[in-house]
């Protein structure tokens, strides 16, 4: 095949315009036969109001006559060049015979690819889940947001796909991965049901209707594949001799014990009590760095004049943004997990704790765009360096969160932020939440240096798009669980130092993002692949 780069055509081209390039590109013959298949289409606004796609594509050639190389060198062009696609190959298995199945604990997008790429080599994986399968979580989540009953099994954090079932489901990760795992978990979505064009598009979104349908099917790929599903379940205890798993335990009255010799902990980043539990097993942790801050929204359609300019004819899907700054005392404010079209939820998962996120359906066709604006925090903040400090500084800015609601999502306008001063009404515009909401001061809850960069942060940020630091922007608070708060060691076997445990995923520290922690839970497969191989009687 042969690779072009850097087609750049207006964004009302027709696919008859991009055929004629490629053939103009590569110099053929109008009867030169030919398909192509889009690599990547991004959308390029620095000229803006006048809009382009850039693509990459792929050509293949009907006639095998037709040399490549040929083609290649009479386009004598730097963005040509010959293509080969990397094929994602599971490795073989090693020779440690394992009589007894694997079990992974959690089934988030870690949990869910370490168990497809097990299952596929023959593994039969037990995947157990604290919270519901997605059909029963998402009425738990609707029954939250509309009457305020949280169901602590079964949320927005936890139960069947992770908390990344009820977000903006976006794809894009900032991992290199030459093996080919991030098109095998793009291909993997497409495969149960999510849209061709994420394996293309440049920011590649699903959104939370559409990723439960997906995760629904490929539970049932995996269960056809051997694979036992146990919801409802967290796993409660490890006995542990001598440094080596011999089994897991559950939390529920029958068969609470699985004997195993391999457990992968595919954990989120809000299993406190597992955190807990570990901690307390003598499992190498350590606190990390992350960040915390408000959610923020704008109309969207001030956001697609500041990203697109101003468009009459032309319809574009919602823009999203992505902010960063850094100041002299060491803090960066930046945005995290942006969503255009989308909605500020109520994301809790403990009593008498308030956390909210950002969702979006695949339509992205709300009327605001929100995103978390937040700031870097450290152990100079938690008071602590243990493995567990970081976690305690969450509970205690989601419990003041939670008086300074009373249980509902504290909103704020940005100007009265500034003036310390409570809000009494919205101002140009409303607020797009899932969950009820209440005007209350957010002043205090960060402390005073964190607070005054994130007021800078915002001040910058309004340079860059213009109204962001209006007065009238929402913030509502607080967002604490942008990535997990410890790491979980493991050598690089992916082993823990317990022996057959593997820390995997975004809550174990090792991830950030729906793809990112799929392809560690590819890794964490992988490594248990090439050690053992499936004996069972």
């Amino acid at each position: 095949m042969i690779k072009i780069n850097q087609i750049k055509l207006p964004v009302t081209h027709s696919d008859e315009a991009l055929k004629k390039k490629i053939i103009k590109i590569l110099k053929l013959n109008a009867k030169t036969g030919f398909t192509y298949r889009i690599l990547k289409k991004s959308l390029d606004a620095r000229k803006k109001p006048e809009l382009f796609y850039t693509y990459s594509v792929a050509v293949e050639l009907e006639d095998a006559k037709n040399s490549e190389a040929a083609i290649v060198k009479r386009a004598a062009s730097s963005s040509v060049l010959i293509y080969k696609e990397k094929e994602y190959r599971i490795p073989a298995c090693g020779h440690i015979p394992l009589d007894r199945r694997p079990v992974i604990a959690g089934a988030g997008p870690a949990g869910l690819f370490c168990a497809y790429i097990l299952a596929e080599a023959g593994f039969r994986p037990i995947v157990i889940e604290r919270g519901s399968r997605v059909e029963k979580r998402t009425c738990d989540v609707q029954k939250f947001w509309e009457s305020g009953i949280l169901n602590p099994k079964s949320n927005v954090q936890f139960g069947e796909g992770g908390a990344g079932t009820f977000s903006d489901g976006k794809l894009n990760t900032s991992v290199k991965d030459p093996s080919g795992r991030n098109r095998l978990v793009l291909e993997t979505f497409v495969r149960f049901g999510a849209d061709p064009s994420i394996l293309y598009d440049n920011k590649p979104h699903i959104g939370t209707d559409v990723l439960s349908e997906v995760i629904v099917n490929m539970r049932e790929f995996l269960v056809d594949k051997g694979t036992t599903f146990i919801f409802d379940t967290c796993v409660s205890n490890l006995d542990i001799v001598s440094n080596k798993l011999l089994s897991v335990y559950m939390d529920s009255d029958s068969n609470s014990e699985i004997k195993t010799d391999v457990c992968v902990l595919a954990l989120g980043h809000s299993a406190r009590d597992t955190f807990d539990m570990l901690y307390n097993k003598g499992f190498d942790m350590e606190c990390k760095s992350f960040a915390v801050g408000f959610r923020v929204e704008h109309p969207q359609r001030m956001i697609d004049e500041s990203q697109y300019g101003i468009q009459k004819k032309i319809i574009l899907p919602p823009s999203p943004y992505k902010v960063t700054s850094n100041f002299p005392n060491g803090r960066g404010v930046y945005s995290f997990c942006m969503c255009p079209g989308g909605y500020v939820v109520n994301s809790s998962s403990t009593e008498n704790h308030t956390v909210v996120n950002g969702m979006s359906y695949h339509d992205r066709n709300s009327k605001n765009a929100n995103s978390a604006i937040i700031v870097s925090v450290s152990t100079k903040d938690f008071g602590a360096d243990d493995a567990l400090a970081g976690v305690r500084y969450q509970e205690k800015l989601e419990t003041e969160n939670y008086k300074r609601g009373n249980g509902l999502i504290p909103q704020q306008l940005f100007g009265d932020f500034c003036d310390n001063k409570l809000t009494t009404a919205y101002g140009d515009f409303g607020s797009c939440t899932k969950g009820s909401t209440v005007f209350a001061k957010l002043n205090g809850l960060m402390n005073a240096d964190m607070e005054q960069s994130f007021k800078l942060g915002m001040e910058h940020f309004g340079h860059l798009i213009h109204g962001f630091d209006r007065k009238d922007a929402i913030l509502s608070g607080m967002e604490t669980r942008t990535s997990s708060p410890l790491r979980i060691k493991r050598d690089e076997s992916f082993e823990s130092n317990i022996s057959g445990v593997y820390p995997c995923g975004e809550g174990a520290g090792y991830a950030g993002g729906i793809t990112s922690a799929a392809i560690d839970g590819i890794k964490v497969a992988e490594a248990i692949i090439k050690k053992y191989k499936p004996d069972f009687k």
